[in-house]
């Protein structure tokens, strides 16, 4: 279960707003947790299937080292450059790992619809290439916070 927003109701996103807005978004900042507790936080491409959010990850990095002893991250997606242009999406939770890793295009049923929305959205493609280096991370969110500044000015 999604945790509810409490503050900000005026300026939170509806859920189609916030579709809509993690579709067309393409770098996302991913924060993990090191072994001493000090944050780690890197950009990432990423898509949103409408419940989960799939990021792909080189599995020799930081953060994909981090997320194997300690699930939990937080992503925020934001933009805007005047205050009252600002807007954005913050989701937290437990990564999963899905698909062999690193992702080498073994068939993976559940990797279907986020390889086809990735190789879309970021080749302009219909297949994906695989690397050998990423491997995906799913987050389906315990929490999502969001802001859109933008409607302060229809009140």
């Amino acid at each position: 279960m999604v945790a509810t927003q409490r503050r900000g109701r005026r300026i939170m996103m509806t859920a189609a707003e916030r579709d809509t807005y993690l579709a067309d978004q393409r770098t996302c900042r991913v924060a993990t947790v090191s072994a001493d507790g000090r944050p780690h936080i890197g950009a990432l491409w990423f898509v949103w299937d409408g419940g989960s959010l799939w990021l792909y990850s080189i599995t020799r990095s930081r953060r994909w080292t981090q997320l194997t002893r300690d699930p939990r991250l937080a992503v925020v997606v934001d933009d805007g450059v005047e205050y009252g242009d600002l807007r954005g999406v913050e989701l937290s939770g437990d990564a999963d790992f899905v698909g062999e890793a690193p992702r080498t295009g073994a068939p993976c049923p559940e990797l279907d619809v986020p390889e086809a929305l990735f190789t879309r959205k970021y080749f302009g493609m219909e297949v994906m290439p695989h690397d050998g280096r990423h491997a995906w991370l799913r987050l389906t969110p315990d929490a999502i916070a969001s802001w859109d500044f933008r409607k302060l000015g229809d009140a």
